[in-house]
């Protein structure tokens, strides 16, 4: 019977055929087959039941196949079919099959010549056939009947380039020898998708019904009209034959005798007919399936890897079993534990790329909008010198004060110190929100029991919200306390003395920069702080206008460059005597802007006193206005109104004050920006992770109600048994391919062919037809989708050609473009 191999191949590519189908769409793969393609009554049927050996397939006039019908030959020592559809019946009567394929046929396409793409799946198994896999599909009309719409052409074409178009279908392109080749719409529909043929295989029907004196001896030779892998010519049986109810056995014994005994076919009677036919697809079959194992083994293996994880964790549980409930429910607490933890103390798997999470964003407040809050405080400087003025005369009453009064000195720095209760309470309320949402995101791995996320999501709100609260009254406990004692004996504290010889030096501003750093940690030189891209918006059209720049902020200066590859600097700006200020959006601008500018009224960058930066969002620019804090930057103090007061002693000891609140105030924000973050590291964070770790399954326990907290969701229950049947689908496929020998030998595939003429659309006869010269009368073929790139080897004559038979299509077919081939996976 031609290849041993076969026999072990093509029943296992069934059989994973079948493990795939089982497993659903998500996980189907193009397996090789081959597609019968023709135009009706051209004997694609009369084709099949010879592979057969029996009558099995409805006949009729018209359109008889209706849906595509994937028929698997297998050879075995007894003859019945199964249907997909039906399975574990078998049919022995091959009019039961018929009958079956139209009932189905009907069920989907309805009883007046409907049509459907959902194939209709028949294996047979029969001693009288070879292995073969094949798709019968709806013959190429040009005119609806009955309940056929008016584009019933293309939907036929669309339903046809959804099988051929895959690269590992074989196309048997049937025609009957009575009709002209040139213009046959099985051969151009191949043509479109198999441009080099190495995958079509034309057939010759109907050659005892040519007119006598002709025949197709050319052409079954290859040497008109040719293709690739030739043709191969076949004898079925007559409808006269069939009405007599002629054997079919009897059919391939006649067509043996036709091609022995005539003269044009004599010569190669052992390469046609059924039989040879059967022989050459089971070939071209099992060489086309043996090459596309390898990939088929790939891409199964890779859909096993990412199934792997998932099935063995649904297999762990078991939705009856109550210890299997109760150890799931364990390792579920034990895993959110884990998430948690990781997510605020940082892990090297699964980084996130893209965002900022968890313990990252945390880091951020702590060090970024914290020391940004505080800065803002300190800041108005009209506000405070004001109040120191009032303490001081408020104080001294009707009498003129000849010293600075110490007592103004604790009022204002109290009041300092109760301002820093609402930007503290404002950062625990910050890490509140992230701890929180750090929360929703480990527990949304619990949405496959809804009641227990609901459960678990309670218990840890409530629990964190009970940590906030002991850490507000912890910090506003801390205030109390900077509040219950101004220690003016700090090591870091200027006193009266420095402040008032400070007093005498070359201006104010000088001295308060000096007395403000003085409490300030050593800053090493050269130190990174921010790097990103930043938008210089206010340079003039006439010099470029705004441009982006690469922006490097280190202890020392503001640098930028061309681009992140920091080869080409642009300019480098100093930050001494640097300020930073707000600066309003623009018109019809989305960035967000801010500005440096230099206190001694000097240019900072070409001619520019004040240099605009803009960048993409606010959280951007609260990061760039923190870093800038970090490196001594600081905002901008509004000039104070010089006409409030005229009295020069009293702005002395109000500069005095002004120093010496400004030199206490620094030893206040440096102890808060360092106790902060450990106070909520401390009660809150910590607290929060000890408690998911240790004390929320007991919670969970104490509900009572585990057996219900373990209740999955109906769409978690059916992903749940998806995956479970896909992965084992998937390893039944390997399994068998695992058992697949592939010990077949090969036939070489034939060299190309000069297969133009496939493209040839004139309405005239072709100069080597089959028919040999004689006139035949069918409607123009409408034009057929095209292939890209594929389809780039056409000559412009042919395309001129199939935009000129557009105009002529029937006028019952609505104008509209041919369907695109689609895309092969």
């Amino acid at each position: 019977m031609g290849n041993r191999g076969m026999e072990e191949l093509i029943p296992a590519v069934n059989r994973l055929h079948e493990a795939l189908s089982s497993a659903g769409q998500s996980c189907c793969l193009h397996l090789p087959q081959i597609a019968v393609v023709g135009e009706q009554s051209a004997g694609k049927s009369s084709v099949l039941e010879n592979f057969v050996g029996r009558d099995f397939l409805p006949r009729g006039s018209g359109i008889v196949t209706r849906r595509p019908l994937i028929l698997q030959l297998l050879n075995s020592d007894k003859e019945y079919g199964e249907f997909f559809h039906c399975k574990g019946k078998k049919f022995t009567d091959f009019d039961e099959i018929r009958q079956e394929i139209e009932t189905e046929t009907i069920r989907l396409t309805g009883s007046n010549k409907g049509i459907s793409p959902v194939p209709i799946t028949l294996k047979i198994y029969s001693p009288h056939v070879l292995n073969l896999t094949l798709v019968d599909l709806p013959g190429i009309t040009k005119m609806p009947v009955g309940d056929q719409p008016a584009d019933i052409e293309y939907q036929i074409r669309d339903m046809i380039m959804q099988y051929i178009c895959k690269e590992n279908c074989l196309i048997l392109a049937v025609t009957p020898a009575n009709t002209d080749l040139a213009n046959s719409d099985a051969l151009k529909l191949a043509k479109d998708v198999d441009p080099q043929g190495q995958r079509t295989i034309g057939v010759i029907t109907k050659l005892d019904l040519m007119d006598k004196g002709t025949d197709a001896k050319e052409i079954l030779e290859n040497r008109l009209l040719p293709l690739r892998r030739g043709y191969i010519g076949v004898v079925n049986r007559s409808q006269k034959d069939i009405d007599g109810k002629k054997n079919i056995m009897a059919a391939l014994t006649s067509e043996r005798n036709f091609f022995l005994s005539h003269p044009a076919y004599k010569h190669m009677a052992e390469r046609m007919g059924t039989p040879y036919l059967q022989r050459t697809l089971n070939q071209q079959l099992t060489n086309h399936i043996r090459d596309a194992l390898p990939a088929f083994r790939n891409h199964l293996h890779s859909q096993l890897l990412a199934l792997n994880k998932e099935a063995e964790e649904y297999k762990k549980f078991s939705p009856d079993d109550a210890t299997r409930r109760t150890k799931t429910l364990l390792q579920l607490v034990q895993r959110l534990a884990v998430d948690f933890e990781k997510l605020i103390e940082g892990s090297g798997d699964k980084v996130d790329m893209v965002n900022l999470s968890g313990g990252a964003r945390i880091n951020k407040i702590f060090h970024e909008r914290f020391p940004s809050e505080l800065v803002m405080i300190e800041s108005d400087e009209t506000k405070l010198r004001q109040e120191i003025n009032y303490a001081i005369r408020n104080i001294h009453g009707v009498r003129t004060g000849l010293f600075t009064p110490d007592m103004a000195f604790e009022a204002i720095v109290k009041k300092q110190i109760s301002n820093l209760k609402a930007p503290c309470i404002k950062f625990i309320d910050m890490v509140n929100q992230e701890l929180i949402t750090t929360v929703y995101q480990c527990i949304g791995k619990l949405s496959a029991f809804p009641q227990l996320r609901e459960e678990t999501e309670r218990i840890v709100i409530t629990e964190i919200r009970e940590q906030e609260n002991k850490c507000r009254e912890q910090v506003l406990l801390l205030i109390d306390i900077q509040l219950a004692y101004i220690n003016t004996k700090h090591e870091d504290f200027i006193g009266f003395t420095n402040s008032q010889q400070g007093n005498n030096q070359s201006n104010m501003n000088s001295s308060g920069q000096n007395a403000r750093n003085q409490g300030s940690a050593f800053r090493p030189n050269r130190i990174v702080i921010h790097k990103g891209w930043l938008t210089i918006s206010n340079i003039g059209i006439m010099r470029g206008g705004a441009k982006e720049f690469w922006f490097i902020l280190s202890t020392e200066s503001l640098s930028w460059y061309k681009d992140e590859e920091e080869k080409e600097k642009k300019y480098m700006l100093p930050l001494e005597n640097l300020k930073l200020k707000d600066v309003g959006k623009g018109f019809m601008s989305s960035k967000f802007v801010f500005a440096i500018y230099n206190t001694e009224l000097r240019n900072v960058y070409k001619g520019y006193r004040c240099l605009e930066l803009a960048c993409n969002s606010q959280e951007e620019l609260d990061s760039w206005k923190a870093s800038l804090l970090r490196a001594g930057v600081y905002p901008e103090k509004i000039a104070v109104n010089e006409q409030e007061s005229t009295d020069p002693q009293l702005e002395r000891q109000v500069e005095t004050i002004r120093n010496l609140v400004d030199s206490y105030m620094s030893i206040i924000y440096k102890t808060m920006r360092d106790l902060m973050p450990k106070t909520i590291m401390h009660l809150m964070i910590n607290n929060v992770k000890e408690f998911i770790s240790s004390e929320l399954l007991a919670q969970l326990y104490a509900l009572g109600e585990c057996s219900a907290l373990m209740d999955e969701a109906p769409e978690q229950r059916q992903r749940r048994e998806e995956v479970l049947r896909k992965h084992s689908a998937l390893k039944e496929a390997l399994t068998v391919i695992g058992e697949i020998s592939t010990s077949t030998f090969t036939t070489p595939l034939p060299p190309p062919v000069d297969s133009s003429w496939i493209q040839h659309l004139s309405s005239g006869q072709p100069k080597n037809s089959v028919t040999a010269g004689r006139p035949v009368i069918r409607a123009h073929a409408p034009p057929a989708p095209r292939t890209s790139p594929a389809g780039s080897n056409s000559s412009s004559r042919g395309l001129q050609q199939l935009a000129a038979q557009r105009h002529r299509v029937t006028a019952c077919v609505p104008r509209r473009q041919p369907p695109a081939i689609p895309g092969v996976k």
